[in-house]
């Protein structure tokens, strides 16, 4: 679906991928911090919840900016492309090398 939220969620997932953070963001988990008005405090929200072992080795708004600085990028690709299509979750179970 080529809605702007669907394109926004995958630009987050391409940049996870970008980043070589193993991460997907789901329909539900986006819903949920969708509810998070700030995307630095979204960002940040669910490095604490579901990296927090990320959280001993960096910053956690080094973190959010390198993220949104990625995911800006790849927004605007996908805003214009088929790549929003990709299945993020199979790709990052994906083995690399194997």
């Amino acid at each position: 679906m080529n809605t702007a939220p669907n394109i926004e969620r995958n630009a987050y997932n391409a940049a996870f991928y970008e980043l070589g953070l193993r991460w997907c963001w789901d329909e539900d988990t986006w819903r949920d911090l969708m509810s998070i008005g700030c995307e630095n405090s979204r960002i940040k929200t669910y490095l604490q919840k579901h990296q927090p072992h990320l959280l001993t080795a960096y910053d956690a708004d080094f973190l959010a900016s390198a993220i949104r600085e990625a995911k800006s990028r790849w927004n605007e690709t996908m805003r214009d492309s088929a790549a929003h299509a990709i299945d993020w979750k199979a790709l990052q179970a994906a083995e690399v090398g194997v």
